[in-house]
């Protein structure tokens, strides 16, 4: 390839990396797709389910048109390959044209049957209707989840990608394409990894790094992962998940597991 080509192929790869990723300073210059869309995605304060179900779905859709984005700025880049044509194009360009146009399209289709029947096919609105009454519907749970989430005495912690929220009644992680969400009543906790470090940078103490696995006892709920430490010697993982279940593999089981579990993640 030629020097433009190459040139617009490592920067378009480097800002389409930190795009999904998106690192501390795309944050801080407000290229994320929260910040771009933020007039209609409306305030997580205010309705949590709404604002990540409108958040999903236009991150799916941003980031499946990157790869027609590169081609698009290859039309400018290496003009003489005459890609604007599609009839002079090479081959191989047209291909990926074709995924390119391909994977908007399945994006927009998957969005608008998530869309359908206010939201109720969306993955959230489908996993909150499994702990909804049987007169009532998804949106009452999510009415009391919006309700935890403004509270003050929520835990929450985690970058914006992978994030670990606790209220009185559920455990969520909220993560780019999904929000997963358990009720703290039949979650069961196991660790499914354990790391030692030395000292820990905030209370010089010996700490472990744990990997736990939250399982609903709840049929259809989907599993997750959260990350969390554990400091010894005083044995307290830091979730507070209030009499939740924890299994402790062997060598790593603490001296001491409280009912009740406390700390930062």
């Amino acid at each position: 390839m030629d020097s433009p080509e190459v040139t617009f192929t490592l920067a378009y790869l480097v800002f389409a990396v930190c795009f999904v990723f998106t690192p501390t300073e795309f944050h801080s210059a407000g290229l994320t797709v929260q910040n771009l869309l933020s007039g209609w995605l409306g305030s997580e304060d205010a309705a949590f389910v709404s604002y990540h179900l409108r958040r999903t779905s236009a991150t799916l859709l941003c980031h499946s048109l990157l790869p027609l984005g590169y081609y698009v700025g290859m039309c400018f880049a290496a003009s003489e390959k005459q890609l604007y044509s599609l009839g002079q194009a090479p081959e191989a360009w047209r291909l990926f044209l074709l995924l390119a146009v391909t994977l908007p399209t399945i994006a927009s289709t998957l969005i608008y049957y998530w869309s359908c029947d206010q939201w109720a096919r969306h993955p959230l609105a489908r996993t909150l209707a499994l702990y909804a009454l049987p007169q009532s519907g998804w949106r009452a749970v999510a009415s009391s989840v919006n309700t935890e989430f403004r509270r003050i005495d929520k835990f929450a912690t985690g970058a914006p990608g992978a994030r670990v929220i606790v209220t009185d009644t559920w455990v969520m992680k909220v993560t780019t394409y999904r929000v997963h969400v358990a009720q703290q009543q039949d979650v069961h906790l196991t660790v499914t990894e354990s790391q030692q470090h030395e000292l820990s940078p905030d209370s010089n103490l010996p700490v472990q790094l744990l990997t736990i696995h939250v399982a609903s006892a709840s049929p259809g709920v989907q599993a997750f992962d959260i990350r969390g430490t554990l400091a010894s010697p005083a044995g307290m993982m830091a979730l507070p998940c209030r009499g939740a279940l924890v299994q402790w593999p062997q060598p790593s089981r603490p001296h001491l597991v409280q009912a009740e579990f406390h700390g930062v993640w």
